[in-house]
């Protein structure tokens, strides 16, 4: 089993034919993913060879989605031009959109998540390296030789992080792995994860990565007391970061003593998430729970 993505996801790519579009495609299909054609409304009806496949690209995401019966969109297009795209993709009824694009406006992005109401499209991103079901599918960016399939679950705000943490539990291996991105404003949230990763089967664990700013972590532990069985590990990322800087992401900034790392290690320890001080020692307290199986 795995959330959100799987062997038989269909896959478009959205600026296919860019630079960073054809690269990554072409790491996708190496990991397994299923591409089946890409979308450039100035090259349509043209196609491209990306790792040894003749690569078709459509003009719109509606007529890609009719011609290949694609399920996933995976956007690569300059940030200036990302909002059309995510519009684009949702009034098609593509069931899942992830958006890596960093940059992007938080006007845009906001305008886009209201538009999501009521629609049938999951939003992954902006500004994250995607999600990747190891040995099955990856769309997005994540290195897909970094670890196998395995019982855990990984959720987290950063995609440096997201590897790290994959590289360090390669021996237990994944479900699925999910960067949901660290912009301010974004479509998949800890809680989505965590609710999807607690009604899977195969996930026997979850690890959660954090940073500081907003309230994100403090609210996923919430729903981790009334609604998370099984166990949780966490890391926050930031302890060191001085007050009322942003740092790195968008959406990390401490105001006070809201979104520090220490109030988010704080409310997740309250209701019996373990948090690493560092990944490593986080990759530990995971390594101990499966083992002690």
């Amino acid at each position: 089993m795995s959330i959100y993505l799987n062997k038989d996801s269909k896959i478009i790519v959205q600026g296919m034919t860019g630079g960073m579009g054809s690269k990554h495609t072409t790491l996708m299909l190496e990991a397994g993913s299923n591409i089946v054609g890409g979308v450039n409304a100035r090259k349509a009806g043209t196609s491209v060879e990306l790792g040894g496949q003749e690569l078709l690209v459509f003009g719109s995401v509606k007529e890609a989605m009719a011609e290949t019966g694609a399920d996933v969109s995976v956007v690569f297009v300059p940030p200036a031009f990302t909002k059309d795209a995510c519009l684009e993709a949702i009034d098609a009824g593509i069931g899942l959109l992830v958006v890596i694009t960093e940059g992007v406006p938080v006007q845009d992005t906001a305008e886009v998540w209201a538009y999501l109401d009521g629609k049938s499209t999951r939003m992954i991103g902006p500004n994250c390296p995607g999600i990747i079901t190891p040995g099955e599918s990856l769309a997005g960016i994540t290195p897909h030789t970094i670890a196998g399939k395995g019982p855990i679950g990984l959720v987290s705000k950063s995609g440096t992080l997201t590897y790290q943490m994959m590289y360090e539990l390669k021996d237990f291996g994944f479900t699925t792995a999910i960067g949901i991105g660290g912009d301010p404003v974004i479509g998949t949230t800890h809680i989505d994860a965590l609710a999807a990763f607690e009604a899977d089967p195969d996930t026997e664990a979850i690890v959660m990565i954090g940073e500081i700013g907003g309230d994100a972590e403090e609210r996923a532990a919430a729903y981790i007391k009334d609604h998370v069985t099984k166990p949780v590990v966490g890391y926050v990322a930031g302890f060191t970061a001085p007050e009322g800087k942003t740092m790195g992401h968008a959406g990390a900034i401490v105001s006070g003593s809201s979104g520090t790392a220490a109030a988010k290690k704080e409310a997740l320890e309250a209701v019996g998430v373990k948090v690493g001080k560092t990944p490593s020692e986080t990759a530990a307290l995971m390594r101990e729970i499966l083992q002690g199986r």
